[in-house]
């Protein structure tokens, strides 16, 4: 009886886990302050400052601010790992979202902030993440709007574009989650619902 107890108790507390790093029960992104912290490493700054010379070659810096680009997962304190540069070989592939978010996400629904980006493979499973999460591949990026817009306006808006041919042109990948949070890739042109299942995409 106590194996079993125990048993029980470690699965309610995965369960417990599970609810509070799912997206939908994200915790607090980590603020500026955190960043300043975890770049006070020299080799941390120097990575940083290799990334955005690479985002400034393309045209994309600044569209998200850097500190955001660069939070991992809403399960960060929990994982231990508030920020992360991804791996070199994987940058250009966030250069067509930032494109995408800058000229046709924003101009919808106004400024917007990063709450999810990379996620490496380890941490991904720590958060509870789909494990072909376009995060790991650092395809595309969590956002929440900054403008004062309700989350019916959010989906009308998101899903025409999703559903136009600038959105099927460039492989627009969208998923909604729990109040207003979404996300954006140009990965590939798909549909998904807080549950990860296409099926339950407010869009259909």
């Amino acid at each position: 009886m106590k194996v079993f107890a125990a048993a029980m108790r470690a699965l309610l507390l995965l369960f417990l886990l599970a609810l509070l790093v799912a997206p939908g029960h994200a915790q607090a992104p980590p603020t500026v302050a955190d960043y300043r912290a975890w770049l006070a490493q020299p080799a941390r700054r120097a990575q940083v400052a290799s990334f955005e010379s690479f985002l400034r070659r393309f045209g994309v810096l600044g569209v998200i601010p850097t500190q955001q680009l660069l939070r991992t997962a809403s399960a960060w304190r929990a994982c231990g790992v508030p920020f992360e540069v991804p791996p070199p070989g994987q940058w250009g592939r966030i250069i067509p979202s930032l494109r995408f978010i800058r000229d046709e996400v924003k101009p919808r629904i106004g400024p917007v902030e990063a709450v999810s980006g990379y996620r490496n493979p380890r941490l991904n499973r720590c958060a509870a993440g789909a494990p072909r999460s376009a995060h790991v591949g650092f395809w595309g990026l969590d956002l929440v709007p900054k403008s004062n817009i309700s989350q019916q306006q959010l989906f009308a808006r998101l899903c025409a574009l999703h559903a136009s041919p600038i959105g099927r042109s460039a492989r627009f990948g969208l998923g909604f989650y729990g109040g207003l949070r979404f996300h954006v890739d140009t990965k590939s042109h798909r549909l998904w619902g807080s549950n990860n299942r296409s099926g339950t995409s407010p869009c259909l």
